[in-house]
């Protein structure tokens, strides 16, 4: 997989997950069916740590949950580390 398109689905799911955190905080303040705090999570540990972050900053949503406080940026390093490992393997490279 060239890097483009693996950088291209990563931002694409990234918006996603930022935007699952939004629809979440709505659905909160009106009282209505809700995404469970172990999906949000898992959605930031397949490779939406940033997405999950930057919604619960920007949505002001989760934020006095310990589990999203230290579970954010740690899901932001793993997917990271998971990033480097494809890389290093090589299903993710310049195609050249």
């Amino acid at each position: 997989m060239s890097i483009e398109v693996f950088l291209g689905a990563y931002f694409v799911w990234n918006c996603y997950v930022f935007l699952a955190m939004g629809r979440d905080k709505r659905r909160a303040k009106m009282n209505r069916w809700r995404i469970s705090e172990s999906s949000l999570l898992l959605m930031g540990g397949l490779m939406g740590g940033v997405g999950l972050y930057l919604g619960m900053r920007f949505f002001h949503h989760k934020t006095t949950r310990a589990k999203f406080r230290v579970g954010s940026p740690l899901l932001i390093l793993f997917n990271l580390l998971v990033i480097g490992l494809f890389y290093y393997v090589g299903v993710i490279s310049y195609g050249y």
